[in-house]
């Protein structure tokens, strides 16, 4: 997504843009394939967005993609046992709008609940200091109950940044809260794809082309050669001469591309220091409908999230939102920082998830389990450790024709969508500024409502 939104940018200012990419389908880890194992195309792990997320709205608008998008204005929270909590905004201004149905919650007790509004408060005044503290720590020393901890700081925040709380940097632990749940009612606003994730993104290989761009899939990038006024690109037997490259690749083989030398170790030296964490999705398909609900938040176990893709996905939803029993239950269940599953086997996996899943659904034990998937991200993202952003790198090198785009580069934003375009757009912008053009994509933050407008 990082060099799409790169690539869809450049080629919007007039330049010709040719997009290489690895895999023989668009995307990176934000796409689709057809599973071997099933036979059917699944992504390879769930992503959504928030109504916050402007530079990835921004470009879903440029490629006429904004359409697949389908939103919800509320989460529902699931006990192991059945019992739901929904949070949905009211018509109380920022940042009380959900107050009243957070106040309503039976996943919390009444002294988690005044514990998690002295916190909210504390954030209120703006994003802390990036210091050596993680998160965790902060949650403790602002009086947070063990409940409030495992029910609603780690519930939102290790699916949001991938990473358990006591390695998660205070300030983006903030910077999610403050942006999705306190700024406004259409911050916190969930957007989910009703199209496989390839298809999503394969507008913007068409919005490159009609702009006189090319893409080449199955096109992984060898290395990189640094010429008096070019950068020759290797890819297999394939050589490309180009006025300008944007490496927009994993920081994990970014050092395998660049030119050796003295002038590549201080960057060198920055990749070092990052450190990754992988997500794990679970795609399971039973023969009968399990549960009416589109998705939800499930507390206390493993399993985290539950995806109703018979309910999300367009295909499954021709014929309305009702699905009969018979037409069966396709879902995807995913643990973010599933550290703990990366060497478990498959099976035991799905077992695990079956037993987990029947707690918070009842239909599934007596439901058939049709076909299985697991796909394991292991380089999902970067892990937003405190003080992190001291060694993400900018846009621009040491090479004046070379510039990196991802979203572990220093975007201000953690490993997301949004980040990943934002980190394209920069790169556009920083090389288009090399130029002293004038182009500018990156498009400024939602604007806060309410009370919010009185803080930064």
């Amino acid at each position: 997504m990082a060099g799409l939104s790169a690539g869809c940018a450049l080629a919007e200012a007039g330049f010709e843009v040719t997009l290489l990419e690895r895999r023989p389908y668009i995307g990176g880890r934000a796409s689709s394939y057809q599973h071997p194992g099933t036979g059917e195309v699944v992504d390879n792990c769930q992503h959504v967005l928030l109504g916050c997320c402007t530079n990835l709205l921004n470009l879903y608008d440029r490629f006429g993609a904004a359409d697949k998008i389908r939103w919800f204005d509320s989460l529902t929270f699931v006990e192991p046992g059945g019992r739901q909590s929904v949070i949905r905004p009211s018509g109380l201004p920022a940042p009380f709008h959900t107050a009243p149905s957070f106040l309503a919650a039976s996943s919390l007790e009444l002294v988690d609940k005044f514990a998690i509004s002295r916190a909210m408060l504390a954030l209120m005044a703006g994003l802390p200091e990036d210091t050596t503290e993680d998160f965790l720590s902060w949650l403790k020393r602002h009086g947070q109950t063990e409940r409030a901890i495992d029910r609603f700081w780690k519930v939102v925040l290790v699916s949001a940044l991938n990473e358990e709380l006591d390695r998660t940097s205070v300030r983006y632990a903030a910077q999610v809260f403050r942006e999705s749940f306190m700024k406004s009612a259409a911050a916190g606003r969930m957007g989910v794809p009703t199209v496989p994730l390839t298809d999503l993104y394969s507008a913007g290989t068409e919005y490159i082309t009609e702009r006189g761009g090319s893409v080449r899939l199955r096109a992984s990038v060898d290395y990189i050669e640094i010429q008096a006024d070019r950068v020759k690109v290797v890819s297999g037997t394939e050589t490309f001469l180009s006025d300008y490259v944007v490496l927009a690749v994993p920081y994990h083989t970014l050092g395998k591309i660049l030119p050796a030398g003295e002038i590549s170790q201080p960057l060198a030296q920055q990749l070092n220091k990052f450190e990754s964490s992988p997500i794990t999705g679970i795609h399971l398909w039973f023969d009968r409908q399990i549960t009416e609900l589109e998705h939800a938040v499930l507390l206390d176990r493993t399993i985290q999230w539950m995806f109703h893709k018979s309910k999300l996905l367009s295909k499954h939803r021709e014929n309305g939102n009702n699905l009969k029993a018979e037409q069966g239950s396709y879902v995807e269940l995913v643990v973010s920082s599933s550290k703990t599953l990366v060497d478990t086997p498959r099976q035991e996996i799905i077992e695990l998830s079956l037993k987990e899943l029947a707690e918070f659904f009842p239909a599934v034990k007596q439901a058939k389990l049709v076909k299985s998937a697991v796909i394991k991200e292991i380089f999902a993202t970067y892990s937003a450790l405190p003080q992190s952003d001291l060694y993400r790198p900018n846009s621009v090198t040491a090479w004046p024709r070379i510039f990196l785009a991802g979203d572990w580069t220093a975007t201000g934003w953690p490993a997301t969508m949004e980040g990943a375009v934002r980190s394209g757009y920069r790169a556009a912008e920083a090389l288009t500024q090399s130029l002293q053009l004038p182009d500018k994509f990156i498009v400024p933050d939602l604007a806060a409502s309410g009370f919010m407008r009185l803080f930064k």
